[in-house]
């Protein structure tokens, strides 16, 4: 079984948006991901509400219960456990940290979100995590090249001694329009070009994970 934390100390980051899509792939019919929503907002748990597919499943618990939640799932054979943690509480995103195999770290190409992010790495280190950065809500590109906000915060990242995801996640509606709908953007829209960083965003969580490729769904 494999255990994804998104964490950041810095809220709007969106760990519930990448959370939810990236659950989406986690998910097969033979075996459903389980989704774990600690934020108190509850966001993960509004989209499954809209969500009109059964899968992933969604359990909400607090982060004390992180430890018998995630073994629960492992002993029902649970292959996919994606949790989303609340921002600012720093016992609660090392809970689980300490859970996971993996910390997703999304963060806005801005000052605050890239200060909050070297909070978020330190706290992996200490606890021997590894983490994939993640830049998120970023502007278009112009042409093949990233704008220069996300240049930056990347080489902000490198100066930390962390290495970011090298694609990005572009501000889109379709993003918007898919989680109110119940949906990830591959639901909603096939073949666009979110669908097709969120594609791209699976793969490289998975190599993180010391995966192979899966399937381009």
């Amino acid at each position: 079984m494999k255990v994804i934390a998104f964490t950041s100390r810095k809220g709007g980051s969106g760990k519930s948006t990448l959370a939810a899509h990236l659950s989406v792939f986690a998910d097969a019919p033979d075996a459903p991901a389980v989704l774990i929503d600690c934020d108190p907002q509850g966001s993960l748990a509004l989209w499954h509400e809209l969500r009109q597919a059964e899968t992933p499943v969604l359990v909400k618990c607090e982060a004390r219960q992180l430890g018998e939640t995630v073994e629960a799932a492992r002993a029902d054979g649970v292959k996919w456990v994606l949790i989303d943690t609340p921002p600012h509480n720093t016992a609660d995103i090392a809970a689980a940290m300490r859970v996971a195999d993996l910390a997703v770290i999304p963060f806005r190409p801005a000052v605050f979100d890239i200060a909050a992010v070297a909070a978020t790495l330190e706290m992996a280190r200490t606890l021997g995590k590894p983490v994939l950065p993640v830049i998120n809500s970023a502007p278009p590109r112009r042409g093949v090249h990233p704008s220069h906000v996300v240049t930056e915060a990347r080489e902000a990242l490198f100066a930390m001694n962390a290495t970011p995801w090298a694609g990005q996640v572009t501000t889109r509606a379709a993003y918007a329009h898919a989680l109110a709908s119940g949906q990830a953007v591959g639901e909603f829209e096939p073949g666009s070009a979110a669908a097709a960083e969120m594609i791209e965003l699976w793969q490289e969580t998975r190599r993180a994970l010391g995966l192979k490729e899966g399937k381009r769904r």
